[in-house]
């Protein structure tokens, strides 16, 4: 597949050393957390990735190996090997072990790339205990060893090879990484919206940690088994026994807006798409597709040379301006709007929008090292001229969706004015500013938000227990009654008209829609707490789907939390102690116990009794009482403090969207009005939950 280029050690371009990576990882891979741990993976396929980008490749292969290794191979041009000028070391061993050295920064190594991805490749090493550079390029396969960001030798020719590409394989540090443990089905959710990116390349998956002939391997297995894969190119035709995946999109993005729509039901038949190439000197490529769905909520993701901007930047800027300017001028065209009612807004055109917008630029400014959001400038002017003409021709060749689409923004529009109507109702100046609370809060002494803890409580009585076992200067109690509203596809005026969910957005403080305003957030704790059965479950799902929809800025700041109670209460004599699950009541009351134990669950007592005798003694009964919590209801004020409440001593989950997509496809699965996709959901991933019947 390798084109013949310049690509040598000429275009590897050098910079600065490696020491700072490993001082201040967070810097350059954002945490060491399993974000960062991940990160590493897409550093080293952004580099295969982009040499697919530049038609040098036409697969690559990752996969995770025994002993916590992963593998990347591509069948590109292979790492340049010859001596660098500048290092007097290999080109291999530059790269590898020099941050801010590689390809992309002189221009001839790739025209477009994901950044600076020398930094990536260097990046993983240093933050690796043990790295494997393969490359099969001139007639050789080469190879070198590093340990921590060092080679352990120079490279060195192990054989001829006809074949090319590039196999770079790392273990990460456990002295930098807390925990490493790596998420198969989000390597492949990752890896698939690349195939989606990059229509000419093949991306295989694999998960081969379990390849190794021992059920518990160790470091000499795993050795055995990395020897037995040197050099070899991938895996997973090798037919092993293990989970493995392949993608390839002839469709691009508009298999993707269709995998992104896959649950939903769709207001036009034809997916729009537009692809130029070569826009202007800053711009290489805009690329677009959309569907609009019967949803309420905007869908749109956007990449910026294949890389994804969670956080979006000029070329979405352009994109929305183009939308609402195109839309508009069709509408009035074509009489759907009057003059009396204005022209849609932004927010009216994005309303059920599915979107995702690629650009691809050879010089590219992201504002942030994790490439979160776009800024070069030159974005915005490229994709809003694209887009705007192509879509302006689609609306007219295709009459019917562009009706299905503008009938949809009409009804937007009436929501919208409904919707302010409602606000302006019940978001008074005075409750906004906290003056007009509802009245089953218990609100907290203190004024201070991030001394301020707000519990969203199931029922009555379990408020009536939280109210009194609180420490009131800084604990807030919020008791709801029943289930709320499913807001999954309820409007704003819907919403409000919901006691429960109204009470909810004038305790936050922060409003909702377009009027948020995360400042005026007036707890920086917010703790759902609900029982331990089905119900409670329930209720907890439908109060994250408020937060997830409407206030996606107080889970992103790290503000919402799920309350742990304990399951049981485990009393011997006058000792007291909780259990938060099986395994620990287990641990707390003894596997071997020959003691008395007293259930007691729901008022039913069940006794179980185990006498050991021996010939001259017998063991002396015990008795432990167990109670299993149903529902913080059945706590007292004191337990419930002790267990729930008490910052010394509770347990609470911080609540954190690592994939916004897949989130958003669960949400509308479970929560949305299709049937027969949430029953095949349930299905599939049953064997996954953790049933308490």
């Amino acid at each position: 597949m390798a084109k013949k280029s310049s690509y040598s050690a000429d275009a590897i371009q050098v910079l600065e050393g490696l020491e700072p990576v490993r001082k201040r990882p967070g810097m350059y891979i954002g945490t060491t957390g399993p974000d960062g741990l991940h990160h590493l993976i897409w550093e080293v396929f952004d580099n295969s990735r982009d040499e697919a980008m530049g038609g040098f490749a036409d697969r690559v292969e990752v996969a995770l190996l025994p002993g916590n290794y992963v593998r990347v191979v591509d069948n590109g041009r292979g790492i340049p090997v010859d001596m660098h000028k500048h290092t007097k070391v290999s080109a291999l061993e530059t790269i590898m072990t020099t941050l801010h050295a590689g390809g992309k920064f002189g221009g001839e190594g790739y025209k477009v790339s994901g950044g600076l991805h020398g930094v990536g490749v260097s990046v993983v090493n240093a933050l690796s205990t043990h790295v494997i550079a393969e490359v099969h390029r001139d007639d050789g396969y080469y190879m070198q060893e590093y340990n921590i960001g060092k080679a352990k030798a120079r490279v060195k020719k192990v054989s001829a090879s006809k074949e090319q590409g590039t196999i770079i394989t790392f273990r990460a540090d456990g002295t930098i990484f807390p925990e490493i443990k790596y998420d198969f089905k989000r390597i492949v959710g990752h890896l698939r919206q690349q195939a989606y990116l990059v229509k000419s390349m093949k991306i295989s998956v694999i998960d081969a940690r379990g390849a190794c002939e021992s059920v518990d391997p160790t470091e000499r297995d795993i050795q055995k088994f990395m020897d037995s894969i040197a050099g070899k190119f991938y895996l997973s035709d090798d037919h092993y026994e293990v989970p493995h995946q392949h993608f390839f999109f002839e469709g691009g993005l508009k298999s993707l807006v269709a995998f992104n729509n896959q649950y939903q039901k769709a207001v036009h038949k034809n997916i729009f798409y537009v692809e130029k190439n070569n826009v202007d000197s800053a711009v290489l490529s805009v690329e677009v597709a959309l569907q609009y769905v019967d949803d309420i909520s905007p869908r749109i993701s956007a990449f910026a040379n294949n890389i994804f901007n969670p956080e979006h930047g000029t070329h979405i800027t352009g994109f929305k301006t183009a939308l609402t300017r195109t839309l508009n001028n069709y509408a009035k065209k074509n009489n759907f709007i009057k003059e009396k009612d204005g022209a849609f807004t932004g927010d009216d055109v994005l309303e059920g929008i599915t979107a995702v917008v690629s650009v691809k630029m050879p010089e590219i400014q992201f504002e942030g090292q994790t490439k979160a959001k776009l800024g070069s400038v030159e974005a915005r002017g490229a994709v809003e001229s694209v887009f705007a003409e192509a879509f302006s021709t689609y609306l007219e060749e295709n009459p019917d969706d562009a009706k299905a689409i503008l009938n949809k923004v009409v009804i937007a529009v009436k929501a919208r004015k409904a919707a302010k109507a409602a606000k302006d109702s019940v978001l008074r100046k005075g409750a906004l500013e906290g003056m007009t609370l509802p009245g089953k809060l218990a609100d907290c002494q203190t004024k201070s938000a991030e001394e301020s803890e707000l519990f969203v409580v199931e029922g009555d009585s379990a408020g009536g227990s939280a109210k009194m076992g609180r420490d009131r200067r800084t604990q807030a109690i919020l008791p709801l009654r029943g289930k709320i509203l499913n807001v999954e596809r309820a409007r704003i005026d819907k919403m409000l008209a919901s006691e429960q969910v109204k009470n909810l957005v004038v305790a936050l403080g922060t409003a909702i829609g377009d009027v948020f305003d995360l400042s005026k957030l007036r707890y920086h704790k917010i703790i759902i707490a609900t029982d331990a059965d089905v119900d409670g479950a329930h209720i907890r799902t439908l109060l994250l789907t408020l937060f997830f929809r409407h206030f996606r800025p107080i889970i992103d700041g790290g503000f919402l939390f799920i309350a742990q109670p304990p399951l049981y209460k485990i009393q011997q004599g006058k000792n007291v102690q909780y259990a938060y699950n099986d395994e620990e009541k287990i641990k707390i009351i003894g596997v071997e116990s020959p003691d008395t134990v007293v259930e007691e669950d729901a008022g039913e007592v069940i006794e179980e009794t185990e006498d050991v005798e021996e010939e001259t003694t017998k063991t002396k009964t015990k008795k432990i009482h167990i109670q299993r919590y149903k529902g913080l209801g059945e706590m007292n004020a004191e337990e419930l403090w002790e267990t729930t409440m008490n910052p010394k001593n509770r347990v609470l989950k911080r609540v954190t969207i690592d994939d916004a997509l897949e989130a958003d496809k669960v949400f509308d699965i479970l929560m949305g009005t299709d049937v027969a996709n949430r029953k095949a959901f349930i299905q599939s991933n049953a064997h996954t939950a953790n049933l308490d019947v």
